[in-house]
């Protein structure tokens, strides 16, 4: 799992738009600022929602 998803310490139960909006909202203002760095956000932002849909799964699994 990602370290940066465990760093969040979000409930894997919250929807895949609210752990993006909690991310974004703890990423610094220059990083947002900064255009060049897009795309590295976007693949930062994919990580994480891989990361969320890993951790749903499991907890899915485990509550069976």
């Amino acid at each position: 799992m990602s370290r940066a998803y465990l760093n969040l310490g979000v409930s894997p139960g919250i929807t895949p738009l609210a752990m993006l909006r909690i991310a974004i909202s703890r990423l610094h203002p220059d990083t947002l600022a900064v255009r060049s760095w897009r795309v590295a956000r976007k693949r930062y932002y994919r990580e994480l929602l891989q990361a969320h849909a890993e951790a749903k799964a499991r907890a899915h699994v485990a509550c069976e």
